[in-house]
């Protein structure tokens, strides 16, 4: 499912910054335009000047609007694309013994060894903890993009970092080791987290980023501590994943995604999906249909969080039928449902804050287990 396909407008300081910058480019494409009627006879390259000025001003505008909506965009550096703040090269990171007063982020390649998936470099948030000597074994979070997307998503629209850091400082310095892995290999791929067309990507996020997270990060085994999430399809694939395999995930969390792989917009949608993302085989569709996983066993140990908006409906849909699949099926399970809530990074952002302390405790940090809200 695509992050921008569903949503409504958040009436937040954001939206009518966005509106306001809106307001303002098209009064200067106005005045632009009166400027060239009162100019009469102008030059051709006086035209062609004028003509991408006017162009560039309405698409900061459209992309203005666009970010007011989605609630992306937080800083003028991830306009831009400017990597955190506090992003740092991974042998500086692995070479450093001070104990950081934040957590500490970093991106790096991690090789398709076992899948031949290329993805795009994966980004890693480390907490203070992390950085003692001896290395500690701490538990990851796995955290999921959606597409159109990157694995950085998680830091720009998620602030996934923030919400770490805060935890973090609660707990002396220790969370989880958050792992962004790339999903899709390019910006408006689709792989929905399966063996397929767009690469061996379960593969990949279940053989290749856990031997490279414990190898080189010192990380927990997969297993009781490790957690797999994820926003739109990378929800939908967090479910997939830990249904899947359970063995290497004891938690999830599940914001927006939509029932199960699909290769469009829609939960009813099964028909592009076996014909896009399993070359025809119902049977392979099935072995990874969460409603069917579900029917077919026990998940007696694992937990799961499910966020969604009530204003964002196949996801909302979706909601309704696999958490009681889910907690028939034995899986510890938290629903959440946001009044007002569209499919927007505002939401995806909240999800994760809301479910982190859940998420950490099962994962055996912090306290003990908090209860569903």
């Amino acid at each position: 499912m695509t992050v921008d396909s569903i949503g409504e407008i958040d009436i937040t300081t954001d939206s009518f910054l966005g509106a306001g910058a809106i307001i303002a480019l098209f009064v200067v494409v106005g005045l632009v335009l009166v400027m060239r009627n009162r100019l009469g006879r102008i030059s051709r390259f006086g035209k062609v000047a004028l003509v991408s000025v006017t162009t560039v001003l309405v698409l900061l505008g459209s992309g203005a609007g666009i970010n007011a909506h989605f609630d992306y965009f937080r800083t003028l550096g991830d306009v831009i694309g400017l990597p955190p703040s506090d992003e740092v090269e991974l042998a500086a990171l692995l070479a450093r013994t001070s104990r950081p007063d934040r957590g500490v982020v970093t991106s790096m390649e991690i090789p398709g060894k076992v899948s031949g998936f290329t993805g795009r470099p994966a980004t890693v948030w480390v907490p203070p903890a992390w950085f003692a000597r001896p290395r500690p074994t701490l538990p990851v979070v796995m955290l999921l993009h959606g597409t159109p997307g990157t694995p950085q998503d998680w830091l720009d629209g998620g602030q996934a970092g923030a919400t770490a850091d805060e935890y973090a400082a609660a707990h002396g310095g220790t969370a989880p080791i958050l792992v962004m892995p790339d999903v899709n290999g390019t910006i408006d791929g689709d792989s929905e987290c399966v063996d397929g067309p767009g690469g061996r990507v379960e593969t990949y996020l279940t053989a290749d980023v856990p031997r490279f997270v414990q190898d080189v990060f010192h990380a927990a085994a997969p297993g009781r501590t490790w957690a797999v999430a994820g926003l739109s399809e990378g929800g939908s694939c967090s479910l997939m994943l830990a249904l899947r395999h359970p063995d290497l995930f004891a938690t999830f969390g599940d914001y927006a995604g939509l029932a199960g792989p699909r290769a469009g917009d829609t939960n009813a949608d099964t028909a592009s999906a076996v014909a896009q993302l399993f070359g025809g085989s119902q049977q392979a569709f099935l072995a990874h249909e969460p409603a069917a996983l579900l029917a077919g066993r026990r998940y007696d140990g694992l937990g799961g969080w499910f966020e969604v908006g009530d204003a964002d409906p196949e996801p909302s849909a979706a909601l309704d039928t696999v958490v009681p699949a889910a907690r028939r099926a034995g899986i510890a399970t938290c629903e959440v449902v946001v009044p007002g809530g569209g499919h927007t990074f505002a939401l995806f952002s909240q999800a994760f804050s809301d479910s982190l302390p859940w998420m950490a405790g099962r994962l055996g940090v912090g306290p003990a287990v908090p209860s569903c809200p």
